[in-house]
């Protein structure tokens, strides 16, 4: 069975003690730092001093993603804050190669995320550019919603285009779709209710990445 990489969603944590909350998820592979600007989406979340608040207290990939309607002057803020992995929306308004060219500057990881209706070939010229590319399996900018299966087709054809690429998916990942996941050659599971509202989000973590049969 395929091991999966697990990134708790920073979002459905307990915002009153975030620290505690990390601590509690220090077995998963990544972080995943939704940052919404009540524009591109219609919602807001956090911003850097979260980050660089968590920074010292995580040794995990801080996986940070860019909900944002111009992620391009945001990225060096991002990194400083401590971000490991940069990901901006394709369908944002600011240029895809600034944005990868402006990330990989930083020295962050580069990654595109998409929304479910966006068609994959948008992201084929750019997939040699990257380091992972995130599917969403939910309409971004609110958590704890079903995850859409049609979106999983996304994550076949690209790891058909490029095989060494990382594919997460965010949306809706739990006990009940994680064999949709793993059957469309999902890479890294983006959970955030599924983990952090476990009674036991190790045995959760383990679960979801194929490594124990709790």
């Amino acid at each position: 069975m395929k091991r999966m990489y697990v990134a708790p969603s920073l979002l459905a944590a307990d915002f009153s003690n975030l620290g505690r909350e990390v601590d509690r998820i220090a077995q998963a592979d990544f972080l995943h730092i939704d940052i919404m600007d009540g524009r591109f989406v219609p919602n807001l979340s956090m911003g850097p001093q979260v980050i660089s608040a968590l920074r010292g207290r995580s040794e995990l990939l801080f996986d940070v993603h860019l909900m944002l309607e111009h992620p391009l002057p945001y990225v060096e803020v991002f990194r400083h804050a401590g971000a490991d992995v940069i990901s901006f929306h394709m369908e944002c308004a600011d240029d895809p190669g600034a944005l990868i060219a402006a990330i990989k500057q930083s020295g962050a990881k580069a990654g595109i995320a998409v929304k479910p209706a966006t068609p994959v070939e948008r992201l084929l010229p750019y997939l040699g550019e990257l380091y992972m590319v995130t599917v969403m399996t939910v309409e971004p900018g609110f958590g704890g919603q079903k995850l859409m299966p049609g979106p999983l087709e996304k994550v076949k054809k690209l790891k058909e285009q490029s095989p060494g690429l990382l594919v997460e998916v965010d949306g809706g990942v739990n006990r009940e779709t994680l064999a949709l996941c793993r059957d469309a050659g999902v890479d890294v599971l983006v959970a955030g209710t599924a983990i952090f509202r476990a009674e036991n989000p190790s045995e959760e973590i383990a679960f979801l990445r194929g490594s124990s049969s709790f």
